[in-house]
């Protein structure tokens, strides 16, 4: 089954012309279209299915600076700031709540790991407090657990999945942005090597910028113009409860993570656990991804499915005046693993006895689409003038996705940009850089 999220209406009449358009109606493609019209730009947000209903919709919803790679927490902080200011710049609430984020391990490596992340707390001033023992029975008391210690981030906080990415793009069309749901982008138009339009489902926009920002399908998509753009998707399962007892509002522990939703129900997940389909794709960038797989192996499993066929990582080719692969998927719906499922509940119920007996609501499966180096890519193409990426979430890109969403509109806008893009280049997966594995 698919998540609950809130539906939004289109804009009836596709414009002939644009500052910007936004492939992508997901929380990076609605927080950048929300930024770029903030500035006063117009700006077209297309989506090929419906604003959210892809992996923004299927996540945790922790919105999170705590255990972030060092690359990533100038970022974080722009998206802690900008989730703070949504509710009052749309004047509707996208969910957000700072209600700090508890973790609680067994493990003595995962301990020492928190522990050393301190260093980089300290130098990014990130409000954190590693926990005692003792003190993490009192946060996290799970049946049967001894617990070695934890961590509280105290200013970290949580998102409304179901919310955010549609409310975002609402308020991005209260700048004046026009949004295009069902309206899949088939191509671009290029003349003399730089953007002059894109040609829809529906119709061309004319537009000398182009941001793409289609999660799973951005490779895909940037294939068809010689721009490679490494990208690997993992399959993921999450469970939506119906309300039930508060045992806090976001607990992350080694066997599942339990964050409560504004109705009283819970998203419970387990981190880590995933699969990771044979693809054409996968084949096609497994030596980028090499470093990655040998060091997070174990808690992936290597699967066969109909992704070897079809959706954003098969073989495809197509014509910008025929069908597309990206209206024949209008929403990436994989089923749930019942594995997955029942390890859930399993690591839920056992250390939890007040959550036997759960209703469950919804249970999805998601793809989560990775770099090489889990940090995502926000940057300008150096094969299309006028062409930007910003996707690669890998996992977190929702808690960070209004500071992607930022720095990707400072780009396009050829504004000063808020935090150094460097680390983000497309390039460096080509310019002889080592690949450094993002942590935790």
């Amino acid at each position: 089954m698919s998540p609950l999220l809130k539906r939004i209406q289109s804009d009836q009449e596709l414009p002939a012309k644009a500052d910007v358009v936004v492939i992508g109606g997901g929380i990076i493609g609605a927080s950048s279209a929300f930024f770029l019209a903030e500035r006063g730009l117009s700006v077209a947000l297309i989506e090929k299915g419906y604003v959210g209903g892809e992996q923004s919709s299927r996540n945790w919803g922790w919105c999170r600076r705590q255990n972030r790679d060092e690359r990533e927490l100038p970022l974080s902080g722009i998206s802690m700031q900008a989730w703070d200011q949504f509710a009052a710049k749309i004047e509707e609430d996208v969910g957000f709540r700072q209600c700090g984020l508890f973790y609680a391990t067994d493990n003595p490596q995962q301990l020492a790991e928190w522990e050393q992340w301190l260093d980089l707390a300290r130098q990014f001033n990130v409000n954190t407090k590693m926990l005692t023992a003792r003190e993490t029975h009192d946060r996290v008391p799970a049946q049967g657990r001894r617990w070695l210690g934890g961590v509280h981030s105290v200013d970290d906080g949580k998102g409304e999945p179901a919310i955010a990415a549609p409310t975002i793009a609402n308020g991005a069309r209260k700048f004046g942005a026009t949004i295009h749901q069902e309206c899949a982008a088939r191509g671009l138009d290029i003349v003399n090597g730089a953007v002059a339009g894109v040609i829809t489902e529906k119709g061309i926009i004319r537009s000398q910028a182009v941001l793409n920002a289609g999660g799973a399908w951005a490779s895909l998509f940037c294939r068809r113009y010689g721009v490679r753009f490494p990208q690997a998707s993992v399959r993921q399962t999450a469970i939506r409860t119906r309300p039930t007892t508060n045992l806090g509002e976001a607990i992350y522990t080694p066997e599942c993570s339990l964050t409560r939703r504004l109705d009283g129900s819970y998203t419970l997940a387990v981190s880590g656990r995933a699969t990771l389909d044979i693809t054409p794709q996968g084949l096609r960038y497994a030596r980028w991804f090499m470093p990655m797989f040998l060091k997070r192996l174990r808690a992936v499993q290597i699967g066969v499915g109909r992704s070897l066929f079809h959706g954003p990582e098969a073989l495809a080719s197509w014509n910008a005046d025929k069908l597309s692969p990206f209206e024949r998927i209008r929403v990436l719906d994989p089923r749930p693993s019942r594995r997955t499922i029942a390890a859930i509940l399993k690591g839920v119920t056992e250390q939890f006895p007040a959550l036997g007996g759960i209703e469950i609501a919804d249970s999805w499966g998601a793809y989560v689409d990775c770099t090489p180096d889990a940090v995502p890519v926000i940057s300008a193409s150096d094969h299309v003038k006028g062409l930007y990426l910003a996707a690669g979430g890998s996992g977190h890109g929702f808690g960070i996705g209004p500071g992607i969403g930022r720095l990707a509109a400072d780009l396009v806008a050829n504004d000063r940009p808020c935090v150094d893009p460097t680390p983000f280049r497309l390039s460096r997966f080509f310019d002889g850089s080592r690949v450094e594995v993002g942590g935790l």
